[in-house]
C-alpha cells in the first residue's frame, strides 16, 4: 500500500529552517540542478515534484504531479521551472564534527549573510576542487532556497558544516597541518602562499571582513591587488573565486 501523500504545506514549510529540520529535507528546483545532485548523490533524492510527467531520468524516484498553481505556491523562486526535488539534509551539516577525510582544501566563511554570496561561494568551491565549507552560525543557511538556487545543485558536492564552534574546527585542522590563509583588505602576504598542500581559506563578512580572532589565528593574511583608487574592495564572492582559482592546480 503506497504511503499517504504529504499535505502540500509540508513542502512549503521546507523553505524555512525549522521546517527543514523537522522534515529532514530541503528543496532543489530546476532540472539542471536536480541532475547535478543525481550525478553526485543520487540516493539523497527522496521525491520529485512536477507539473508534468518527469523525464525518464527520474523514473527511479517517487514522483508527485501537481498543478501549476500548486507548484507556484510551493516554490520559493520568482520564475518556477516546473520541477523540484525533495532532498535529504546532509548528515552533520549543523554539527561541529569534521569528516574523517576532510580533504586538502577547505573554505571558511565567517558571518557572510547574503544567501546569494553563500551559494556562489559553495558552487565555486566545488568547481575548484575544495572538499568542504565551514560556515559560522551568522552565515546565511546554505540550505535556504536562495542559497540552494545559487549553488546550481552543487551543495552536495562538498561537505558543509554550519556551527558556532567553527574556531574549534579551524584549530583542529591547523593542528593537523593545515595553513589558515585569511583574505584581508590590508594583507601583506604574497599570493603564492595559496599554493599549500593543505589549506583553509577564510573569507569574512561583506561589510566588516574577518574577525580579529580569525586574523590573529591566520598563518598568512593576503589581499588581491586592485586599483584601490577606483574600487576599494571586491565583492566577497568575487574575491573568493579569484583566490580559490589561484590555489587550484586545475
Amino acid at each position: 500500500m503506497p504511503a499517504p501523500l504529504k499535505p502540500l504545506k509540508w513542502y512549503k514549510e521546507l523553505s524555512d529552517k525549522k521546517g527543514r529540520l523537522k522534515g529532514g529535507a530541503f528543496i532543489v528546483e530546476g532540472d539542471k540542478a536536480i541532475r547535478q545532485i543525481m550525478s553526485i548523490r543520487p540516493d539523497e533524492i527522496i521525491e520529485i515534484i512536477s507539473i508534468k510527467e518527469p523525464p525518464a531520468a527520474y523514473r527511479h524516484y517517487p514522483a508527485r504531479l501537481v498543478t501549476e498553481s500548486q507548484f507556484r505556491n510551493i516554490s520559493s523562486t520568482r520564475t518556477p521551472q516546473g520541477i523540484m526535488a525533495v532532498v535529504r539534509i546532509p548528515e552533520d551539516i549543523y554539527s561541529a564534527r569534521l569528516p574523517e577525510e576532510a580533504g586538502n582544501k577547505i573554505l571558511l566563511l565567517e558571518d557572510i549573510q547574503d544567501p546569494g554570496n553563500i551559494g556562489t561561494l559553495i558552487r565555486t568551491a566545488a568547481a575548484f576542487d575544495f572538499s568542504g565549507v565551514i560556515l559560522t552560525e551568522n552565515c546565511a543557511d546554505p540550505l535556504a532556497p536562495k542559497c540552494v538556487q545559487s549553488t546550481a545543485g552543487t551543495m552536495l558536492s562538498v561537505w558543509l558544516r554550519r556551527t558556532a564552534q567553527y574556531l574549534e574546527l579551524v584549530r583542529s585542522l591547523r593542528q593537523d597541518g593545515y595553513n589558515l590563509i585569511a583574505a584581508e583588505l590590508n594583507g601583506t602576504a604574497e599570493l603564492s602562499v595559496l599554493k599549500q598542500e593543505k589549506l583553509v581559506l577564510a573569507l569574512g563578512n561583506e561589510a566588516s571582513g574577518l574577525s580579529k580572532t580569525v586574523l590573529d589565528e591566520a598563518d598568512h593574511r593576503l589581499r588581491i591587488p586592485t586599483a584601490r583608487d577606483k574600487a576599494e574592495s571586491l565583492n566577497v564572492a568575487a574575491c573568493g573565486a579569484i583566490l580559490m582559482y589561484l590555489s587550484s592546480e586545475i
